[in-house]
């Protein structure tokens, strides 16, 4: 995508690249969840926020994983995995996983930059990478490890009414937990939400 086709999108100014890139650049220090603090040491991962326009607004691209995975079965999430000793950094890391899961060529993706990492309860400190993708583009999914790809516009994301918390057990403790109202049927929660929340912070900021 060119930058004059960043005109034909709402929502979002036409610099959108040159304006990210420069406040998260202003933005790396780690979001690490109180709960972590204390653990040893947390896996470096990445995913990839994969920004898209279509039909003249901005959205966001996400997958659904599958049941059969041990780490969050069936649960929305972008795509991305666990920094490999081949890796290069984790902007390689995003990428390499974006391939690997739904086919989407590195040289395809605009790099916009990296948002601070968040600590998960599954002992990853995970790095969000931005960057703006071609639409549409013919997505070939990994059987097993992606039931699903779907977008999702950021209007709908941006609307404080379309997100609420609730408390979710984990390890016998209850803890407040972002979710936002299903679209398409689908239900995006947990760490993939707080990332999607922190993104229209920046954006909005």
């Amino acid at each position: 995508m060119t930058k004059a086709d960043l005109t034909v999108c709402k929502g979002l100014p036409a610099d959108l690249s040159e304006r990210l890139a420069q406040k998260l650049a202003q933005t790396q220090s780690p979001i690490i969840d109180e709960r972590l603090k204390l653990t040893a040491d947390l896996h470096p991962a990445a995913v990839l926020i994969p920004l898209l326009c279509h039909q003249g607004e901005w959205h966001i691209l996400l997958t659904r994983r599958t049941e059969k995975l041990w780490s969050h079965p069936g649960q929305v999430a972008f795509p991305g995995g666990a920094w490999e000793p081949d890796d290069r950094d984790l902007v390689q890391t995003a990428l390499r996983e974006s391939f690997e899961e739904i086919s989407l060529l590195p040289e395809s993706v605009q790099l916009i930059g990296q948002m601070p990492s968040f600590g998960t309860i599954s002992f990853f400190d995970l790095t969000p990478v931005v960057g703006i993708i071609p639409w549409p583009y013919e997505l070939i999914l990994r059987p097993e490890e992606v039931a699903r790809a779907f977008i999702v516009p950021l209007s709908f994301l941006k609307d404080p009414q379309n997100r609420y918390y609730q408390d979710f057990i984990h390890e016998g403790l209850s803890h407040p937990v972002l979710y936002f109202k299903r679209y398409d049927g689908e239900l995006i929660w947990g760490i993939t939400a707080q990332i999607i929340l922190e993104f229209i912070k920046l954006l909005e900021n």
